[in-house]
């Protein structure tokens, strides 16, 4: 029995999102299609309670009224109700949480904002420390490393034979760091390998933008399937090198600073 639910977003399930989360039966996640942290039902990944999906456009013309009574008919024995201070529901925002606690005759428990080492915890804070590279303290904020998901794509065939073997990911549903060198660890499978990946226009072969990942130590073969890539440290800018071997060696010690921080 479901009596109390947390009602959100929640893209990036991030340390401020967990304490609405921790707190309740279950997750109502409005659902916006924007998601970029953790788009779509790769919330449930981190949250472990029952997950319920709102779409935004099946229910943006409905009135906060209107929201509500639609709560309470999918949570019949809905008594909590858990938001953010800067919550708003209801056809174009007209719902906040003084019109929540007007409306619902149970308990509405509104969570303050929250900050971890003075800094705000909230996806759009998240979201530009990731643009900027700042991984580490994104990190931090989300209190758990960041990770994009994508498929295995073909790539340009250089990297085994020239220089060192790469996966070539697709992830376009998520929000990529600044582009440059990471020390990063890839999941294969239920395998976790320590690696080193790039983002960014390949400027040195063909200029078309990548998301490359390279595992270190180990070769692997074969991999036509979605892998997981968890960033840890940014470790430089992208830049141009003037033939193959100058990049080999810079790959290499990009190779050498990942498997330091890693």
């Amino acid at each position: 029995m479901i009596t109390s639910i947390a009602i959100g977003a929640f893209d990036g399930v991030h340390l401020a999102h967990k304490v609405l989360i921790d707190s309740v039966d279950a997750v109502a996640i409005i659902e916006r299609n924007s998601g970029v942290l953790t788009p779509g039902y790769a919330r449930t990944r981190y949250i472990d309670k029952p997950s319920f999906f709102y779409h935004f456009d099946k229910i943006r013309e409905l009135s906060a009224e209107a929201f509500l009574s639609r709560l309470k008919e999918d949570f019949p024995d809905l008594a909590k109700i858990v938001v953010g201070y800067d919550f708003h529901f209801g056809k174009g925002k007209s719902g906040d949480v003084k019109l929540l606690e007007k409306l619902f005759d149970g308990e509405v428990v509104v969570v303050e904002p929250i900050k971890s080492e003075g800094i705000a915890v909230h996806s759009r804070v998240i979201k530009d420390l990731i643009k900027n590279s700042e991984i580490q303290k994104a990190n931090i904020l989300l209190g758990r490393s960041y990770q994009i998901y994508g498929e295995v794509i073909s790539g340009q065939g250089i990297g085994g034979k020239e220089l060192v073997p790469t996966l070539n990911v697709d992830s376009k549903d998520y929000l990529l760091p600044k582009d440059g060198i990471y020390a990063t660890n890839t999941k294969i499978g239920d395998i976790w390998h320590k690696s080193v990946s790039f983002i960014g226009h390949r400027v040195s072969t063909d200029g078309k933008f990548a998301v490359e990942t390279h595992i270190i130590d180990k070769e692997i073969h074969g991999v036509n399937y979605s892998v997981e890539i968890s960033f840890e440290k940014f470790i430089r800018e992208n830049r141009k090198f003037d033939d193959f071997r100058e990049l080999k060696r810079q790959i290499e010690e990009d190779i050498l600073q990942a498997k330091e921080i890693i």
